[in-house]
């Protein structure tokens, strides 16, 4: 029986790319010469640095502009709040990998009131559909893709026959 999997998965490798080209950006705009500010990756974490607040937005902004650019979706970042410590202020901002309980029961109660031939269950930080027709499958994967609801980019995977 055909199915495929529905993940959210994180692509680090352009992240740590995107937060690279964001650092090397920051070197030549001219509204952060004499500024210390930097973006620093620890792991899935990104924490932006700079003397004021509205810089921190700004390099917000900067950073979700190289993430686009990189083919990472940025509905995947969630942003803290801006602490400030002395003279600096610091951002963080948290990449979400997997989908987690509430979205997958969003998910599945999707697809069952579409009323497709087609069930689905959570499997961990997953969702399996499984169909009698790839058809049907295609057209899950249509309905999830053009639904604004779910709140985090999406991958499907592991399409069998």
């Amino acid at each position: 029986m055909p199915s495929f999997d529905i993940v959210s998965e994180l692509d680090t490798v352009e992240l740590k790319n995107a937060v690279d080209n964001a650092n090397r950006e920051l070197d030549t705009r001219f509204d952060f010469r004499g500024v210390d500010a930097n973006f620093t990756l620890n792991k899935e974490q990104v924490a932006l640095q700079a003397n004021e607040e509205f810089q921190c937005r700004q390099m917000l902004d900067m950073l979700r502009n190289n993430l686009t650019k990189r083919g990472v979706d940025p509905r995947s970042m969630e942003t803290g709040n801006v602490s400030l410590s002395g003279k600096t202020a610091t951002l963080h901002v948290d990449f979400k990998q997997g989908i987690d309980q509430p979205t997958a029961k969003k998910i599945v109660k999707m697809i069952k009131d579409a009323k497709l031939k087609v069930q689905a269950s959570i499997q961990g930080d997953s969702v399996r559909v499984t169909g009698k027709k790839r058809d049907d499958l295609q057209s899950t994967m249509a309905l999830l893709k053009g639904n604004e609801d779910i709140a985090q980019p999406l991958q499907f995977n592991n399409f069998r026959d």
